[in-house]
């Protein structure tokens, strides 16, 4: 009797090490009493079909990894599946059982014999992307529930600011959707076929930009326009026109090229830069405009020219002290409802947290945050920033540099672009070092590029209109400044020049020889 109760206690023993080393999945339960949504079968169906065919986890890559399997046992059993593949070696059961053995946990799924039973429970791949999809969909509403008890924890926590809880549910019910939830890491066969993508759709890009075109050619020329999840700060002291850049900008991107995009204004209100754009679009004085000199001319000018302006996809925010919890928040609404292709911020150390430090480290929050969410929503951001003092102090040519980037080193770590905008003409500077006038001048530095070289690039800046275009900028003739008389429908007649190009390019000239005075120096 006691050596029958010595073996017993030595199973039960035995039994209980293997429970604690290889332990059955656990169903969770939610506040409802449920269990999570999972299907054994059709998680068994999925592993089966993929030891049935070489391809078939090629078509089910983009809605499965392993967290989309709710048993353990088949998490291990996609992992070295997944593995195989990227081995480039063919998926069948042997290879899978041998994977396994040579990770020592073929033990842990059940066997050789539990391997060779997914396989006989299927008898081809056929819908397999379907089962695949249903299998993520289960997925997915596990992830819902999950986030929604972390929500209801966080809620009912009187410590949690709101901003911040408000943040943390959107950010994310966000990833759920995108299906972006804490995807393990990738082995580099699964993001190569997306990367050669990526350069097939540049190559067949018939604008030869891989990024978001600013509208400026020699700065999209070199920067191959802005690309998706990109920082790029553009600095400048005050009076250099950042907002006058940003604006000319972010009217070219709309207008010439029809991309949605949003632009957030601690600075200014959003009358003050519909104002601007007003001057810019139909080449009037902005001194004419403030005062109300306006002629009837005038009023049609501005209201033909600024037609393009009223339908254009531009979303403009002037929310004052505006926190990098709400600019994350709104920065969602817009790419999920307006589909938005770029975002402009108005600047970036006007910017708040709900918990600040010192300053300095909390800039270098605003910075970091800033660059998680155009990560996130895989588009360019465009933050404008101030420089310290030492500019002006410096002698020479006064030209900016990353050192002078205000408040906080970490602006220049964080950002994957760092232009400087520098106007020699506002220092008394006549001519450039190559012997170029400076009036009108703007020289755009780019003083950090990640992904690219360094170089200065040139542009014109129009301070009356309150613009920047490219340089040898010909403005449309305005028809208040001709000879009164004039017949417009005689006035033009086309004549063909050269560009630099070695292309033909078509202008309209006056047919007579006469001087047209303008007070706006162009």
């Amino acid at each position: 009797m006691l050596s029958i109760l010595y073996v017993c206690k030595n199973k039960i023993s035995m039994a209980k090490d293997t429970y604690k080393k290889f332990p059955a999945p656990k169903l969770e339960l939610d506040y409802s009493g449920k269990t999570p949504p999972f299907s054994e079968e059709l998680e068994e169906t999925v592993l089966g079909q993929l030891m049935l065919e070489d391809d078939a986890i090629s078509k089910v890559l983009d809605d499965v990894s392993s967290d989309t399997f709710y048993n353990k046992k088949h998490q291990i059993i996609f992992a070295a599946i997944a593995k195989i593949n990227a081995r480039l070696e063919p998926v069948n059961i042997q290879t899978v059982i041998e994977e396994l053995r040579r990770q020592e946990q073929l033990d842990i799924v059940g066997g050789a014999y539990t391997i060779a039973q997914l396989s006989q429970k299927v008898s081809s791949a056929a819908h397999i992307e379907h089962h695949a999809k249903l299998l993520a969909q289960k997925f997915i509403q596990r992830e819902l529930i999950r986030v929604s008890a972390q929500i209801q924890e966080k809620a009912f926590d009187p410590a949690i600011d709101v901003d911040e809880l408000v943040d943390f549910s959107e950010s994310e019910v966000f990833k759920v959707a995108e299906g972006n939830i804490k995807k393990a890491a990738a082995p580099i066969s699964m993001v190569l076929d997306r990367a050669l993508e990526t350069i097939k759709n540049a190559q067949n890009n018939q604008n030869k930009y891989s990024g978001k075109p600013s509208g400026f050619t020699a700065l999209d020329g070199l920067t191959s326009g802005w690309q998706k999840g990109n920082m790029i700060v553009i600095a400048a002291r005050p009076a250099m026109g950042k907002t006058a850049f940003v604006l000319s900008m972010l009217r070219n991107m709309a207008i010439d090229f029809n991309l949605p995009v949003a632009m957030f204004s601690l600075e200014m209100s959003n009358e003050q830069l519909v104002n601007r754009m007003i001057v810019s679009e139909a080449e009037l004085d902005h001194y004419k405009i403030k005062n109300g000199q306006l002629t009837e001319n005038d009023w049609k000018n501005i209201y033909d020219k600024t037609k393009r302006l009223a339908t254009a996809p531009i979303f403009l925010d002037d929310t004052p002290a505006l926190s990098i919890m709400e600019f994350r928040a709104k920065c969602r609404r817009l790419r999920e409802k307006h589909k938005i292709e770029c975002v402009f911020l108005d600047y970036l150390q006007l910017m708040t947290t709900s918990n600040p430090a010192s300053r300095e480290q909390e800039v270098s929050m605003i910075s970091r945050q800033i660059k998680a969410v155009a990560m996130e929503l895989e588009i360019p951001i465009i933050a404008l920033s101030q420089l310290n003092r030492s500019v002006e102090m410096r002698g020479g040519n006064k030209r900016p540099q990353l050192s002078d980037l205000r408040e906080s080193g970490a602006i220049e770590q964080d950002a994957d672009l760092v232009l400087f905008i520098h106007r020699p003409e506002y220092y008394k500077i006549e001519v450039t070092e190559d012997g170029e006038p400076t009036k009108g001048l703007a020289e755009i530095i780019i003083a950090k590029n990640r992904h690219g070289a360094v170089d200065d690039v040139r542009l014109e800046f129009i301070p009356e209109l309150t613009k920047f275009t490219d340089r040898n900028y010909i403005p449309p003739l305005n028809e208040n400044l001709l000879p009164e008389g004039t017949n417009m429908d005689n006035f033009f007649e086309t004549q063909t020049f050269g560009s630099k190009m070695n292309q033909s390019s078509t202008l309209e000239t006056p047919k007579f020889d006469t001087t047209i005075e303008t007070d706006i120096p162009y």
